[in-house]
């Protein structure tokens, strides 16, 4: 799974709230047929879980599982995907026009993960690659997930020769349209960056990795009224987390590789 020790590279830095907020998102605006959005409840157990799903330990309310696994029974359930660039090794699913290329026409790839990146600079490139990833989002909603959170939204921010802000956002705004339809609310996750925009991108809750440990979650608590499911992955950042955010935000600490309980090296620790 590419998103396993994600984080190693991230320092990076219902519809019933995001609605009103949502300017120029004319297919989320309030009508008669259309679909109630429902973010994740805030300040609750938490568990992140896009290594592998398990049995979530008692008093859980939330989860995230990758897009291939199933949800966990009777909680709510956020469904990974990784949208802003190819899994690893899976650049031939993709057009390739639509894999981003240098100058000499190579293919952009993040090292550290081995991932081909997603050329989002044009409308028309945006709307094929989200139509693409809009089947995932179908997935996700067949099988009953609650919510969707896209990876890789700061890409830009390890590209800036080729990609901005802008072109994150208009992309990301094509998917939390889609998500929106389907019934589903759509997580920011990291990039501090872009947490002021988060209403006009269509963003109702934000999954954030490290903000304990670089001291960002503050911005991303103003950002989204407290909706933050925050992952730490050291002593250190837990300890921050927690120190500032115990009473407000939803905190866990999981092992780097976020493997399944029982397998060797799994760790999973709260406030």
């Amino acid at each position: 799974m590419s998103s396993v020790m994600r984080v190693l590279s991230r320092r990076g830095p219902a519809i019933l709230a995001v609605a009103a907020a949502m300017v120029g998102a004319p297919s989320c605006a309030p009508s008669a047929d259309a679909v109630t959005v429902t973010p994740p409840p805030k300040h609750v157990g938490w568990d992140y879980q896009i290594g592998g799903g398990y049995t979530p330990p008692t008093g859980v309310k939330v989860v995230s599982r990758d897009r291939e696994d199933t949800p966990a029974p009777g909680g709510y359930n956020i469904c990974y995907i990784n949208a802003f660039q190819a899994q690893e090794h899976a650049e031939g699913d993709w057009a390739p026009d639509l894999l981003l290329r240098d100058a000499s026409g190579a293919v952009v790839y993040d090292k550290d993960w081995d991932e081909a990146v997603l050329d989002i600079r044009t409308d028309a490139k945006q709307e094929r690659i989200a139509a693409k990833v809009g089947t995932w989002i179908d997935e996700c909603a067949a099988k009953g997930f609650n919510a969707v959170e896209a990876d890789n939204y700061d890409t830009f921010t390890r590209f800036p020769d080729y990609l901005n802000g802008d072109h994150a956002k208009a992309f990301m705004k094509l998917l939390s349209t889609h998500a929106h339809e389907k019934g589903l609310a759509m997580g920011q996750k990291n990039t501090v960056e872009l947490a002021p925009d988060r209403a006009s991108v269509g963003l109702d809750f934000a999954v954030v990795e490290e903000c304990g440990q670089w001291k960002e979650c503050g911005e991303f608590a103003d950002a989204f009224d407290d909706n933050v499911l925050v992952v730490e992955y050291s002593a250190t950042g837990l300890s921050q987390a927690c120190m500032g955010w115990d009473g407000t935000l939803s905190i866990v600490r999981r092992d780097r590789d976020v493997v399944p309980k029982g397998e060797s090296g799994h760790l999973r620790q709260t406030c």
